[in-house]
């Protein structure tokens, strides 16, 4: 695995496939291009189609022209190849199972045979989460003592990352300034690969963006949780940390945070209403 080691300006656009991009993912886009053009750096699309049960073909087709009538223009791509693709995630398995092995070796990961049931009912539990947070209930350890014995693929069970109970994971995002979550009470043991032998989020973005030589990751501020969890697998994997943006989320009349289910709002029906590129930047908040 690449340690991520790069030299130049390095930015990424990852839109998911499960639905149409919205007005907060073109803020979120926006920037990201418009860091990447003042750095005179590049910038890369990379397709998240991880999850093969949500993500569909007719959604990663309508990111790529919705984005392009938005203005955004990238270097590297599905749509464009380049020097470190594939670009899609649904065909990096191999580097997500370099990694797997990687923290298996290390003893970082441990299978976790806990039924939906048992984590409803630690979902259930009372917590303080911020719903503009990438929350999830802090895993009660159930499965923490197991080893992973000889087993040597990891379909057929959850595996979880062991955080280290207690520590701070500390970082300076470029945009929120400094930020601080302990582990083991802010979040706790998280996924890294489902038992449907499907790799999770966490896991997939931090051995892409170290392929692909990111060096500043720009996204929505619901994920600023996930970076400390993406800290501790970098930290794991002995992989280069690239730098952080995370702009402010987008909201609704209501106050909600926008999501894909804001159809109305969609890049999509804005377009087909003949609002103009530049009108939709302005509801996204862009100056």
């Amino acid at each position: 695995m690449d340690d991520g080691s790069h030299e130049g300006y390095r930015g990424r656009l990852a839109p998911s496939p499960t639905g149409l991009l919205h007005v907060g993912h073109a803020r979120t886009f926006w920037t990201a291009a418009q860091r990447a053009k003042e750095r005179e750096g590049i910038l890369i699309l990379r397709n998240e189609d991880l999850d093969p049960q949500r993500s569909q073909a007719e959604f990663a087709r309508a990111m790529i022209e919705d984005l392009h009538w938005l203005g955004i223009r990238w270097s590297e791509g599905p749509d464009c190849g380049g020097a470190y693709g594939p670009y899609a995630q649904s065909e990096r398995r191999a580097h997500y199972l370099e990694a797997w092995w990687r923290l298996r070796e290390g003893r970082f990961i441990y299978p976790c045979v806990c039924s939906r049931k048992d984590l409803a009912q630690a979902a259930s539990a009372p917590n303080e989460g911020d719903a503009d947070n990438d929350d999830e209930p802090v895993y009660p350890g159930t499965c923490r003592g197991r080893d992973a014995g000889a087993i040597a693929e990891p379909a057929g069970v959850n595996w979880r990352f062991r955080v280290p109970d207690g520590e701070a994971i500390e970082f300076r995002d470029l945009n929120l300034g400094a930020q601080r979550y302990v582990a083991g009470r802010d979040f706790g043991d998280f996924l890294v690969w489902r038992r449907d032998d499907v790799p999770a989020y966490q896991l997939a973005v931090v051995a892409d963006d170290a392929a692909m030589r990111i060096t500043e990751v720009v996204r929505g501020a619901d994920l600023l949780k996930s970076t400390a969890r993406q800290l501790l697998l970098t930290r794991a994997l002995g992989l280069s940390v690239p730098d952080y943006f995370h702009c402010e989320l987008v909201r609704d009349a209501s106050g909600v945070r926008l999501a894909k289910r804001h159809d109305r709002l969609s890049l999509r029906h804005l377009r087909g209403s003949a609002m103009a590129p530049e009108k939709v930047l302005e509801m996204a908040g862009w100056p």
